[in-house]
């Protein structure tokens, strides 16, 4: 029937966008309702993808067969990796991306889709029978029917927009707001709460003077007139498996035609433009510190609470008021260049203070807005209301991820999405004897969405939630240049990756494993060994070592390494990375897979049977209430319990032990 589905997908954006095409990808029939089907995916805030945190999850959300990295290889128009000059655990990959390019390649994609239906409608309505989700009901009255529902509603849950003394009721400037979905919700039992956030106004290209304005390039960015042609050219770094397969194994996919042209010398090498940097100045902050009495941040109209990290240039004055200045990124949002985007300067300050601002900035004062900043607050779903597969605990079957469930970024929404939809999808078919596996949930040890999710339904959240590298334990072992190898065995065994790639990691992998005993190879200085190193431009070394101690060094690479040792020479550069990558850091690699090791161990500990919570130091008073209720049998369903940190677990293993000691000396 045209009107039921297996599983149906509120909201076009990108948690939305990943859980309807991995839905779909799984042999679902998906049906994914979005206000504008021209708006799906739209970067509605920064024209960019990935970062600091934000670029390991967008290469999970790849190696799990998401699409955010492949369409952002082949929309990006500058490409960065961020903390370079750090260890790999920090590094981020971060796009510039051509914003319509990007919206354009992701709706055709899944316009495209086998399984997936899109419908361009208003949800007014999720319909339940016996506390389940049974369907939804658009403006029109028209009913859809489903197994499954996976609300992806972003900002416009009761969406507020405010520039300055103005308010109106959208979802984003020009889209209305689903206030009818949040009174829907609420009835359901589904406490909601509020959030704030922002972006930044848009200028218009060509009326930027920057003239006297720090450019700031991608890292492949050469001098086209003096390096075309050049092969040695550094590679731009890139997000998706696709693009590796195409540029290693020549292989056609669903992204190879677009990638023809950015694809030199068997480098990824596309156009880039560069951002221009600008500052604030003494003049800029009195004009904002003159307006607070106008500023909706300030004067009580907003009552959500905004993202601590992004905070608005009015809070930042406000805040820091001992800065002269504060650096302005202006990033173009299109290939044309024709609007930029200030990264930096969010606000919802009133339209006339917004122009006095941007004209009061280097080679911007003649700089004419196109669309001015806003803050925008809207209802969230407090997601300690979730189980691990992002599945309502209150409504049997509601699944919610992105934005909803109090994060912020592109990226953090479509890591929720694909799990989302990836436990939706393998819920019915465990049911339907399609699958042995009944859900997938990634630890924290494993990925950085494991992390996130993890914080997320285990502590909440009551500002907006954004991915660091900080808040992950084991950070070093989750790197952004493994995240396809963390992945692969859930990959191949939800078919989610075509087979050439999965069968190519294994093989890396393979070699990878059967190669470790390599690094503890002694290496003498004999004359070979002493002239291979003069052959690679590497400096001498006058006692023996472990060949790690070679392969570990910042100077060395793939090349090089191939010519040390006759093992390595057949090995794919991404194995030798891997390689490379633990010579260096092994010690530290080895104590943290310890420190895992010993964690899995623990979760198997049982706790005593009338075990008194009460009195532990180091619990939270809200850990002792929910353990005390729950009566978890063991410290793994201890870990289950919302609120129950890393921390609150080790300090209820300590108590356990010193329990069971004292028991055994009575």
């Amino acid at each position: 029937m045209q009107n039921h589905y297996d599983i149906i997908v509120i909201g076009g954006g990108h948690a939305g966008v990943e859980a309807s095409h991995i839905c779909a990808k799984m042999g679902l029939k998906t049906l994914l309702i979005t206000h504008l089907i021209d708006n799906i995916a739209l970067a509605s805030c920064n024209p960019a993808i990935g970062g600091l945190g934000k670029g390991h999850l967008t290469k999970e959300v790849d190696s799990l067969g998401g699409l955010m990295g492949a369409i952002t290889d082949i929309s990006g128009l500058q490409y960065r990796i961020l903390n370079a000059s750090k260890g790999p655990a920090v590094r981020g990959t971060r796009a510039q991306i051509d914003m319509d390019l990007y919206r354009k390649y992701v709706r055709d994609f899944l316009l495209q889709t086998r399984n997936l239906n899109i419908i361009q409608a208003n949800v007014i309505r999720i319909l339940s029978n016996d506390s389940r989700a049974i369907g939804v009901e658009i403006s029109i009255k028209k009913q859809f029917f489903a197994e499954k529902i996976i609300l992806t509603a972003g900002t416009f849950l009761s969406g507020l927009i405010h520039i300055g003394e103005n308010k109106s009721k959208n979802g984003r400037v020009g889209e209305i707001a689903s206030n009818e979905l949040s009174q829907s919700l609420q009835s359901l039992g589904i406490p909601l709460s509020r959030l704030k956030t922002g972006t930044c106004p848009r200028i218009l290209g060509s009326s930027i003077d920057s003239s006297n304005l720090q450019k700031h390039y991608g890292d492949a960015y050469a001098d086209l007139e003096n390096k075309q042609g050049d092969s040695n050219q550094k590679q731009a770094p890139y997000f998706s498996l696709l693009t590796h397969d195409f540029i290693h194994h020549k292989k056609d996919n669903i992204i190879s035609q677009f990638l023809l042209s950015r694809i030199k010398h068997d480098r990824f090498l596309p156009k880039e433009l560069p951002c221009f940097v600008t500052y604030t100045n003494e003049n800029t902050h009195e004009i904002i510190r003159s307006n607070f009495y106008r500023a909706p941040l300030f004067t009580g109209q907003i009552q959500g609470v905004g993202p601590r990290y992004c905070p608005s240039i009015e809070d930042k004055i406000n805040r820091f008021s001992e800065k002269e200045r504060h650096q302005l990124f202006l990033e173009p949002q299109t290939y044309s260049a024709s609007e930029y985007y200030i990264n930096g300067l969010t606000t919802s300050l009133p339209y006339q203070v917004q122009e006095d601002v941007i004209q009061s900035i280097q080679g911007l004062e003649n700089a004419h807005i196109t669309r001015y900043g806003y803050a925008i607050e809207y209802d969230y779903s407090q997601p300690t209301n979730l189980y691990h597969t992002l599945e309502s605990k209150i409504i049997k079957n509601l699944y919610l991820a992105g934005q909803v469930n109090g994060t912020t970024g592109y990226e953090e929404a479509a890591a929720q999405g694909i799990i989302a939809g990836i436990n939706a999808s393998l819920s019915l078919l465990s049911q339907r004897g399609k699958s042995s596996r009944e859900s997938l949930i990634l630890r924290r040890d494993e990925s950085y969405i494991g992390v996130m999710i993890d914080d997320l339904v285990t502590k909440g959240t009551n500002e907006p939630y954004r991915v660091f590298t900080s808040r992950a334990e084991y950070r070093l072992l989750l790197r952004e240049d493994n995240a396809c190898f963390r992945m692969l065995p859930y990959a191949r065994e939800l078919g989610l990756l075509d087979s050439r790639i999965i069968d190519s990691l294994q093989k890396d992998m393979d070699d990878i494993q059967s190669n470790l005993s390599l690094l503890e190879y002694r290496f003498t200085p004999n004359k070979q060994n002493l002239d291979t190193l003069a052959k690679i431009n590497e400096e001498p070394f006058s006692n023996p070592c472990n060949l790690a101690l070679i392969l570990g060094r910042d100077s060395m690479n793939t090349y090089k390494m191939k010519e040390l040792h006759t093992s390595l020479s057949p090995l794919s550069d991404r194995a030798l990375e891997q390689l490379r990558i633990t010579a260096k850091y092994q010690d530290y690699i080895r104590k943290q897979e310890e420190q895992i090791i010993r964690s899995k161990r623990a979760l198997s500990l049982k706790i005593p049977d009338n075990f008194v919570y009460e009195g532990i130091s180091g619990l939270s008073l809200e850990v002792i209430e929910k353990l005390s209720l729950y009566k978890p049998k063991n410290l793994q369903e201890a870990s289950l319990v919302s609120g129950v940190t890393p921390a609150s677990l080790e300090v209820l293993e300590l108590n356990i032990i010193m329990h069971n000691r004292q028991k055994e000396l009575l």
